[in-house]
């Protein structure tokens, strides 16, 4: 594993470590400080890495069909995690980078970032329960 890889990995865990706190202020100074040391690129990674915490080791990537009912009426950073996650569980990288970068670009990368820690937090918990 690469430093890098490594790093994204430690991130990950320290944005969830924050998320299962409840504390969100914690989660988005993570990935602030991703942003200040690796730009979006990292936070991009650390994303990444949530979504396929949250689709799970035994999933097969490609040719998923996800359902979430209603998700049009859904608030913008909701919106956001569904196709974020259906690009990683798809295996579209460039779909997950275009959702990032727009994303970024309407100025609501922050609430995307702190919804999906908080799905993801509520993935592992029900699976865990």
């Amino acid at each position: 594993m690469t430093d890098e890889a490594q790093q994204t990995l430690d991130d990950a865990t320290a944005v969830l470590h924050s998320a299962l706190a409840g504390d969100g202020d914690a989660v988005v100074g993570t990935f602030d400080a991703v942003v200040d040391r690796a730009g979006l690129a990292g936070a991009y990674g650390v994303a990444w890495c949530l979504a396929a915490t949250m689709v799970g080791d035994d999933a097969p990537l490609g040719g998923c069909a996800l359902d979430f009912p209603d998700i049009d009426q859904a608030d913008y950073d909701t919106r956001w995690v569904a196709r974020f996650v259906s690009a990683y569980a798809n295996d579209d990288a460039d779909t997950g980078e275009a959702l990032f970068g727009a994303a970024a670009a309407d100025g609501l990368l922050p609430d995307c970032l702190l919804t999906l820690a908080g799905s993801t937090v509520a993935t592992l918990r029900s699976r865990a329960g």
